[in-house]
């Protein structure tokens, strides 16, 4: 049961127009027009001494999905999915279609070094590794003996 279902009443008998016009008023109530998902997914980011992680919530997708592309200090992870279902009886055929999309786009921090950020999808997380310049790794701070 979604929370939408919770949260939404519906009347205890819909009239005919009510259902007739639902999935209209679905497609702009619940955060999706004409089919396109109008959700984005959580990103977390992390930062070590030697990387930026980038970790994003994307289940039910295939890797072949995601797009992730860098562009001056711009980087910018893109998903497109698009299902048919076909189910056909002896008294009817029902066809439903669906399309997702999303895009992010961050701002690159200088120390980042564009030509090895690598990704990688499992159980559907997309893991994006922003390894940083050598210059800019901080060595571990040391103590110097005044003469």
């Amino acid at each position: 049961m979604s929370i939408r279902s919770l949260t939404r009443r519906e009347p205890a008998l819909p009239t005919l127009l009510e259902d007739f016009f639902r999935p209209w008023n679905d497609w702009f109530d619940g955060g999706s027009i004409l089919g396109r998902s109008l959700t984005v997914p959580a990103v977390n980011v992390t930062e070590t001494k030697k990387e930026y992680a980038l970790s994003f919530a994307v289940p039910g997708m295939k890797k072949e999905d995601f797009h992730v592309d860098v562009e001056g200090n711009m980087l910018t992870v893109s998903a497109e999915k698009e299902t048919t279902q076909k189910e056909t009886d002896e008294t009817y055929t029902r066809k439903e279609y669906n399309f997702s999309t999303f895009r992010r786009t961050f701002t690159l921090p200088e120390e980042v070094h564009k030509d090895k950020i690598q990704a990688s999808y499992s159980d559907g997380i997309l893991k994006l590794s922003l390894p940083k310049k050598e210059e800019f790794i901080q060595l571990p701070s040391k103590s110097i003996t005044v003469r």
